[in-house]
């Protein structure tokens, strides 16, 4: 099996391998980005931040934003539609922990499109190129951008739109192989992360239905990527990055979690969840990622439907432990 570059240089920044968690909005938050990176990944991204969020200076934002040195190197994403504030924002925060800003063309949610955001910045990409233009200028760590396919299939226009970002100053992109109107149904199409990738000189990372390194294989020899980033892959498993790394370089993959080892992530991630934004939040956002985790086994339905009534990380470890025995005496 021939395998990527160990390493990925994205400007200055060199990743330790070019397996990548995307940034998912309710899921990349600080304690998920630490397992991830734990596991073996070679970039963790950020939950997206708003540039006007920052200039109003919501306090949410900046929980968002917090960082750890553990999780480095980490990308920070920024999304808006305008030129000036966006380059006025990254050079306020440029000089916090993170290492690479990537700008936000692909979000499919409509608050964010209907606003002229996120991947509706597809739709013109004049304006697309004089934000990351404005960025780049603004700021001396990287600046990447993570686009669709384009906003639908009657405009299908990554290519154009990676020339005219390259040109402007992205120093890689990531692609997505569904358009904006297909959010994350159907299949991606890979065949348009190779012709991005054909068509410029920046790295460019294939982004779509990669769940285990026979994925991450594929998607590599089928377009020649130079990254492979995992989104929905890695919900309630983080362990797929120690099996991506361990492809990367050639090494045997490892063996599955077990239910034991499952248990142990839930409540360590529990812990920090509890850590980061306090028990109420914490456990209430653990109901997701617990049925995350424990799809897939047998006899978990049950649990999954007693999440929802966990109020308190005690009551997530009975559960936890009530789940262990079930398991054991079958």
């Amino acid at each position: 099996m021939r395998q990527m570059d160990k390493k990925l240089r994205i400007g200055e920044v060199e990743l330790p391998n070019p397996c990548i968690l995307a940034p998912m909005a309710g899921v990349t938050d600080l304690p998920f980005r630490l397992l991830c990176r734990e596991q073996g990944a070679g970039l963790v991204c950020m939950e997206m931040v708003s540039a006007k969020a920052i200039y109003y200076k919501n306090k949410n934002t900046e929980e968002l934003m917090r960082t750890e040195p553990e999780e480095r190197p980490v990308s920070l994403q920024l999304f808006g539609s305008d030129p000036a504030l966006m380059g006025e924002i990254a050079r306020q925060i440029e000089e916090r922990p993170f290492d690479i800003l990537d700008i936000n063309m692909g979000c499919p949610v409509p608050k964010v499109v209907n606003n002229g955001e996120g991947s509706a910045l597809m739709k013109n990409p004049k304006l697309a190129g004089e934000i990351v233009a404005a960025v780049s200028r603004a700021v001396k760590k990287p600046v990447t951008v993570k686009i669709r396919k384009g906003f639908d299939e009657g405009h299908v226009n990554a290519v154009e739109l990676a020339k005219r970002l390259e040109d402007s100053g992205a120093a890689a992109i990531a692609v997505h192989g569904r358009t904006r109107e297909q959010y994350y149904s159907g299949r991606a199409d890979w065949e348009i992360i190779r012709q991005v990738k054909e068509a410029v000189s920046i790295p460019v990372i294939g982004n779509g239905d990669v769940a285990s390194a026979a994925d991450a294989q594929a998607m590599w020899e089928q377009t020649g990527c130079d990254g492979v980033m995992v989104a929905r892959g890695a919900r309630g498993n983080p362990w797929i990055f120690a099996e991506l790394a361990a492809w990367s370089e050639g090494k045997p993959l490892p063996p599955k979690p077990g239910r034991e080892e499952v248990c142990r992530m839930i409540m360590r991630h529990g812990r920090m969840l509890c850590g980061c934004k306090g028990e109420f939040t914490a456990m209430r956002e653990m109901r997701k990622h617990v049925a995350w985790y424990t799809a897939g086994f047998p006899h978990s339905s049950r649990l999954r439907a007693r999440v929802n009534e966990i109020g308190d990380y005690e009551g997530l470890s009975a559960l936890m432990r009530e789940w262990m025995a079930e398991n054991k005496s079958l």
